[in-house]
């Protein structure tokens, strides 16, 4: 063992040790956030805006703070990207990261001397808490590799803007900094497919035992460098690779095709990054649950999915939230976002310590019909479809086609294959993924069985189809995800 190994079993356990001290005191942690936040904001633009000198309890905060989402505090980033300082939080931001989704337009999210480390840490910490439990430390001294944005950015009035995930490039640990891919220069390449390409034939001869990255692009990068070396599978290119950290989608869908891929099962750990907040982590491999961030300078509330379409939906904290409920995650943070709507999904596992699954997006959804939809019960209807039936699924999206030339309005879900599947293959996971969609959402089947839908239907796209659609969005890499769903047709017509 080298005393990289041996000091990193040290930090683990020391590490592991202090988050379960505020992780065991979830509403004492919050409180002291929460107090923390408004009193360090008080003077800013926003702090004067909505009386922060005034307030003193969670209750004045809700009285005068409304939720809002970009749209909502773009008056506010606006100024930040004009040059102000002190107008959500003290100073100016060290960065604006850079965002768009697949629909929208690009964002500029401020990210501060405070809130930065705590993308880090957070990063670190569940490296810590994967060390601390498996024992597992020969990874530290072989390479590691993840996919991310261009590390390139560029200034806007004195503050520099990128990708979230080519800002965090510039804080890689000192003790990983030798072992990192890939290079600088290819790093920087902005075109996703040249990049992946050059990352394949710089990296396909080293020693991997880490990688990381959205598993869409991972999969891109696997199948380049299957091609390349002419190798049989993952495994054979990297044989000590062990871990697979990621973020941005839900890994089930793709679990299937990446065993086959990498040629064996290994170690994983999901984190729950986003540009606005590194909110939580899996902090353990005998489950998928995500240890949520509250001590990060992170202070959350939560409304129900169902409440979001309310004039004055209720808004909770850690103190009252449920089990199993959907929730969309709201956020007041160090880098100066109020009840700021993430629009993100999320659902408890556990109040003690608080741990969570991601459910989704609330603006991805279908509800054209009347049931509520949610990304989180496609994947696993689709995950439980495709456990008895040998196929491969690449990727898929879902939307509703509400006026069929004949016959009752329906689901259709757009899936690329790997392999393309014969007819009656098609016709069975289409029964079978029907079924199962029954299951996980009680309103859907009572939509089929009352006769105001008819049974989904599987539209077979060409592999690439979405790579391509992606590209021409110019979204192709880096942290840009597919939506799951939606409640129009504008992805699938554009397909």
């Amino acid at each position: 063992m080298s005393i990289k190994e041996f000091l990193a079993k040290i930090l683990a356990k020391y590490f592991v040790w202090k988050i379960k001290k505020w992780s065991k005191r979830p509403i004492q942690t919050q409180r002291k956030v929460f107090r923390e936040l408004i009193f360090k904001a008080r003077e800013t633009s926003f702090g004067k805006d909505h009386n922060f000198s005034e307030i003193n309890s969670y209750g004045d905060f809700v009285k005068n703070v409304k939720v809002k989402d970009y749209e909502g505090l773009s008056p506010y980033f606006n100024r930040l990207v004009n040059g102000e300082k002190d107008v959500l939080w003290p100073g100016k931001p060290l960065y604006f990261a850079k965002t768009s989704g697949t629909i929208s337009g690009e964002k500029h999210i401020p990210i501060t001397k405070d809130s930065m480390p705590t993308h880090i840490s957070a990063s670190r910490d569940a490296i810590f808490h994967y060390i601390n439990e498996t024992g597992k430390t020969g990874f530290l001294n072989k390479k590691v590799i993840f996919l991310q944005g261009s590390p390139i950015m560029e200034e806007i009035n004195g503050i520099k803007s990128g990708r979230l995930s080519g800002i965090v490039a510039h804080f890689t640990p000192s003790y990983l900094r030798r072992n990192i891919s890939p290079s600088w220069d290819v790093n920087c390449i902005e075109d996703w497919e040249e990049k992946v390409k050059e990352i394949s034939l710089e990296t396909m001869k080293q020693d991997m035992a880490v990688i990381g990255g959205i598993p869409p692009w991972v999969q891109m990068y696997f199948e380049k460098l299957k091609h390349l070396s002419k190798k049989k599978n993952i495994s054979e290119i990297f044989p000590n690779f062990q871990l697979f950290v990621y973020g941005g989608v839900n890994f089930e869908p793709y679990r299937k095709m990446f065993k086959n891929l990498i040629g064996k099962e290994i170690d994983s750990i999901e984190y729950f990054p986003a540009s606005e907040g590194f909110f939580a982590y899996q902090d353990s491999q005998k489950s998928n649950e995500l240890l949520l961030q509250i001590n990060s300078g992170i202070f959350y509330e939560f409304i129900k999915l169902d409440e979001m379409s309310l004039k004055n939906p209720t808004r909770v904290t850690v103190e009252n939230v449920e089990l199993g409920q959907n929730y969309v995650l709201i956020i007041s943070t160090s880098a100066g976002l109020w009840a700021y709507n993430t629009g993100y999904t999320i659902a408890f596992t556990s109040l003690s310590p608080l741990k969570i699954i991601v459910t989704g997006r609330s603006k991805h959804f279908i509800s054209a019909f009347g049931g509520h939809v949610i990304a989180s019960e496609v994947e696993r209807a689709l995950k439980q479809s495709l456990e008895t039936i040998p196929i491969k699924v690449n990727e898929f999206t879902v939307a509703p086609l509400i006026s069929p030339k004949k016959g009752l309005p329906f689901h259709q879900w757009w899936i690329e294959f790997e392999n393309t599947p014969k007819k009656e293959e098609v016709e069975g996971l289409a029964s079978t993924l029907d079924k199962n969609m029954q299951i996980q959402n009680v309103y859907y089947r009572d939509l089929v069985e009352g006769k105001v839908l008819k049974k989904l239907e599987i539209i077979v796209l060409k592999k690439d189809t979405f790579k391509k659609y992606m590209k021409k969005k110019g979204k192709l890499g880096g942290q840009n995800k597919l939506p799951r769903l939606s409640n129009n047709r504008e992805i699938v017509d554009e397909i």
